[in-house]
């Protein structure tokens, strides 16, 4: 595999402070207490964290479910879903090279927001993990316009031209489901 372009330790500091903004606009919005936010239950990793059947060509980033149990048990019943939200360098920093009006911050709390999205609907049985093609696509048409509702409410600087890259997928979801 071809050396991909990886985050410097500025744009980590950038990608923290996405997460951790991130973490509190979903909290916020699906209502969670800090007991009930899935700390433990996901993780947020980059290119050098990812092994290689985590990095994928295209997307932004993707989602993998492991099923997590915790060292003392060995019953089935003890058996969590543990996700990881493998974020793709290089697809994030080409994509900004390519649209020198996006900026790292915004992006990538669009991009983080958009998959913690996911994981608190997965997690709260709103979506399944395993669906099917058509309704993964309604699903990420839903998820799209909640993570756009977040972002425009918060009011977050330089968020304009990451809501306008994502217009795309703005679709209402009836249109979708007439196909």
């Amino acid at each position: 595999m071809d050396t991909l372009e990886k985050f410097n330790t500025a744009q980590i500091n950038v990608i923290n402070n996405s997460v951790a903004m991130a973490e509190e606009l979903v909290s916020e919005y699906y209502k969670m207490s800090a007991s009930q936010w899935l700390h433990r239950r996901y993780d947020v990793k980059t290119l050098v964290d990812l092994r290689p059947d985590e990095i994928v060509r295209g997307p932004f980033a993707q989602i993998i479910r492991y099923k997590g149990q915790r060292k003392d048990s060995h019953l089935g019943s003890s058996t969590y879903d543990l996700y990881k939200i493998c974020l793709q360098d290089n697809a994030i920093l080409s994509a900004l090279k390519q649209f020198s009006e996006i900026k790292l911050f915004p992006f990538t709390l669009y991009i983080i927001t958009h998959e913690l999205i996911h994981i608190v609907r997965f997690s709260k049985f709103l979506q399944s993990f395993d669906a099917s093609n058509e309704e993964t696509m309604l699903e990420e048409a839903r998820v799209h316009e909640i993570t756009r509702d977040i972002l425009l409410e918060a009011r977050i600087s330089e968020m304009e031209n990451v809501l306008a890259f994502y217009k795309g997928w703005l679709k209402p979801i009836e249109e979708l489901q007439k196909r």
